[in-house]
């Protein structure tokens, strides 16, 4: 048996898609939440208009990731169809053109002319549009744009990363809500790097470092905005 069979590759770039998403709703629900719930504590709210404005940021935060991934992605979507509907047009009204746009392609990585053009007749015979939709647009089945996944995954783990700082705010006392909740949501956004990092296949402790720094300047910023306008009220 080949040892090619005996060495099994295990490649992250297939989760790009939903991980993306996934990451940035959780992300942004631990963060957002968060804030918004410190800078509310910090204007001297009391609990039960705190867990109203959280969870007020947590539907609202969902539904808008939701729709914001949904859009976007469909315009990447939409993109992508209309390069691959003007690409099957070029293949059909000028095949030799086409031909030798892939045989260049071939050539400028490195491979023999001859040789290059040989394998651009074969993939071409095999699947003219899928061919070039990768080798000259880089569209594939693993990047390509799903929009509905996307909009799933971000509203999801919106949801989830939302309940957590909303969870703090049920279990501790007013007098330590802020920096309860403020320390707690940094752990859970340095769980978030590490378990994204290690999804993907990135170096951990960059990805943990990255993602508590933003989120504790986030914290920081609204808990100053939030006592200021407490002050003045």
């Amino acid at each position: 048996m080949s040892h090619s069979y005996l060495h099994p590759e295990r490649h992250m770039v297939s989760r790009i898609g939903w991980l993306r998403a996934a990451i940035l709703g959780a992300n942004d629900g631990i963060v957002s939440t968060a804030s918004l719930i410190v800078g509310v504590a910090a204007a001297a709210a009391d609990r039960s208009e705190i867990l109203i404005a959280g969870t007020a940021g947590l539907v609202a935060g969902a539904m808008s990731m939701a729709a914001g991934e949904y859009v976007s992605v469909s315009s990447q979507s939409d993109t992508e169809k209309a390069d691959l509907a003007r690409e099957a047009a070029e293949l059909e009204s000028q095949p030799d053109f086409e031909r030798e746009e892939l045989r260049q392609i071939y050539v400028d990585r490195g491979v023999d002319p001859e040789t290059a053009g040989k394998v651009a007749d074969q993939l071409t015979a095999r699947d003219a549009l899928a061919v070039h939709a990768r080798e000259e647009l880089g569209i594939s089945e693993i990047t390509t744009a799903r929009p509905i996944q996307a909009a799933l995954a971000s509203a999801a783990t919106f949801s989830i990363g939302a309940a957590l700082p909303l969870l703090m705010v049920l279990l501790l006392a007013n007098a330590s809500l802020i920096v309860g909740v403020s320390l707690a949501s940094l752990l859970f956004l340095a769980l978030l790097g590490a378990i994204g990092a290690r999804a993907g296949g990135a170096n951990v402790l960059r990805a943990t470092i990255r993602v508590t720094f933003w989120g504790a300047l986030a914290m920081a910023a609204t808990a100053g905005i939030g006592s200021l306008f407490g002050t003045v009220v």
